[in-house]
């Protein structure tokens, strides 16, 4: 039997985007599997001046890919309620704390209220102030703010919105979203490592020779050239999404599978990620910006003629990097993460590379073998979008004569109706905010550390001009990202360009 939940939702920004995109669906998912369902009740707040009635009519459309019935839509939609609302008008939260309190005992809340912050962050500070002084945090049931990212422009912007947050709510009242962390095979990223001995006694130096990590998109900037031409890819991707998932990939196994063990691991990993210096940037991480380009009869033009954005900008579209991290279990083991618009596919995968057998014992055969001097590289590669799954490289003899090398894959993924069926990101995410389970959410400490190691890039690559464009729209990036591993004595092992090459 489902445990229903429940809380009184109070969504700022409620008219916008993300509402009706993710939020209004998952609440609805919720719903329908009976997470929540009588003793609940959602206030959008916004500036629009909008009745209940339109409300709930933007909300049904919302959900109407779900194929609701018409009893499911009348009865959820029921519980939603709005309210025109200034952020910056005192007397606006006393009206919000009265239809709270209203909501609250007429579907039996219990004081159990969860602000949803899905506006930009200008507004964290002002909004959980006026929650704090107009008493709408309840004393009696649960208080949590759910923000999403970007969560500042640099360390110093994070800051100072951490400590305006933190005046009105305790860490542990604080659950910062990463989409990301709500995915499936980010989550099953754990379950790889220390529910199998056979990878976790072997994920180490000792045994790995490189991680890579891959979060591709096919798509240019699209409608979000005006934001993006002030944020990047360095910002948009790496300081989050990506470093959260180095944190997975790196930490310790934490002594009990809980959230605060989890995160605890997470901060001390992110902690371990090497600052660089600028010299160090400049070895370490390249970037790139797309260049029109043609690929299967499509026509793609370049990022400075999308909509919004500058006709001489700089911002990057791409960036590869190594990042390294100073501790004993990943002493020398590169961890190189790229990232970019309008690349070959929409892929987003991890590849972790073992290191060769230190013995070949077939070279030197008189009898035909493998020709090369090196056996290929095992490697475990986790599959997070768009299939979800994992495949793990191993070396067989080919059939036939002589003892050649043949590489073979023990492959599996997830079908198309399990992955349809899987929770989507937001909606075991707003579930966990209701428990009150922080594991897939992002700490301070995470996101203090993460700004420091991106700060230090930043800052880099702010004193030079780069020559852009420099990567053709629909391949995998610029040259100097492939030049990136090749001084190592390393390549990419996702390369889908040379399939349509």
């Amino acid at each position: 039997m489902t445990l229903e939940n429940r809380a009184l939702f109070i969504i700022f920004g409620g008219t916008g985007d993300l509402a009706r995109r993710k939020l209004y669906p998952s609440l609805f998912r919720l719903f329908r599997k009976g997470q929540i369902n009588k003793h609940f009740a959602v206030i959008g707040t916004a500036r629009r001046e909008w009745s209940d009635t339109f409300f709930r009519e933007v909300v049904s459309e919302s959900i109407q890919s779900l194929s609701p019935t018409q009893r499911e839509l009348e009865e959820f939609t029921s519980h939603f309620y709005y309210q025109s609302h200034n952020v910056n008008n005192t007397e606006e939260y006393v009206v919000l704390e009265k239809i709270a309190a209203e909501l609250d005992r007429a579907y039996e809340l219990k004081g159990n209220r969860l602000f949803y912050l899905a506006m930009a962050p200008q507004f964290f500070g002002v909004i959980s102030s006026h929650i704090k002084s107009e008493n709408i945090m309840t004393e009696h049931g649960f208080s949590r703010l759910v923000i999403e990212k970007p969560f500042g422009t640099d360390y110093k912007s994070a800051k100072k919105l951490n400590n305006e947050i933190s005046a009105v709510f305790s860490e542990e009242q604080i659950f910062r979203i990463d989409h990301y962390l709500g995915k499936e095979m980010i989550q099953n990223i754990s379950a790889i490592r220390f529910g199998n001995t056979i990878f976790e006694s072997l994920w180490n130096h000792k045994y790995i020779d490189n991680i890579q990590i891959t979060l591709a998109e096919s798509i240019g900037v699209e409608e979000r050239g005006g934001y993006y031409d002030q944020s990047g890819a360095l910002k948009d991707m790496v300081q989050n999404h990506i470093l959260q998932v180095v944190a997975l990939l790196a930490m310790e196994p934490p002594t009990i599978f809980s959230d605060e063990a989890i995160r605890s691991e997470k901060i001390t990993a992110l902690q371990a990620v090497r600052v660089y210096s600028p010299d160090e940037v400049k070895d370490a991480f390249v970037r790139g910006q797309y260049g029109t380009g043609d690929k299967l009869q499509q026509h793609f033009k370049g990022y400075r003629e999308e909509e919004g954005v500058d006709t001489l900008s700089n911002t990057e579209t791409f960036v590869a990097g190594k990042f390294l991290i100073d501790n004993f279990r990943w002493t020398g083991v590169p961890f190189y993460v790229r990232t970019g618009k309008r690349m070959t596919e929409k892929g987003t995968r991890i590849n972790i590379v073992f290191k060769e057998s230190p013995i070949n014992i077939f070279r030197g055969s008189e009898t035909p073998i493998q020709e090369a001097n090196s056996i290929p590289q095992n490697v475990l590669t986790i599959f997070i979008q768009p299939t979800e799954g994992f495949s793990l490289t191993l070396n067989g003899k080919e059939i036939g004569d002589g003892f050649n090398i043949d590489p073979v894959r023990l492959d599996y993924r997830h079908s198309a109706e399990a992955s349809e069926n899987s929770p989507e990101a937001y909606e075991k995410l707003i579930l966990d905010a209701l428990k009150g389970d922080a594991t897939n959410f992002t700490h301070w400490d995470e996101v203090a550390s993460s700004w420091k190691v991106v700060d230090a890039i930043r800052q880099t690559w702010d004193k030079e001009i780069p020559n852009f464009p420099n990567y053709t729209a629909g391949t995998m990036g610029p040259e100097c990202s492939f030049d990136l591993l090749e001084k190592d004595g390393k390549q990419w092992v996702w390369q889908p360009d040379e399939w349509y090459r």
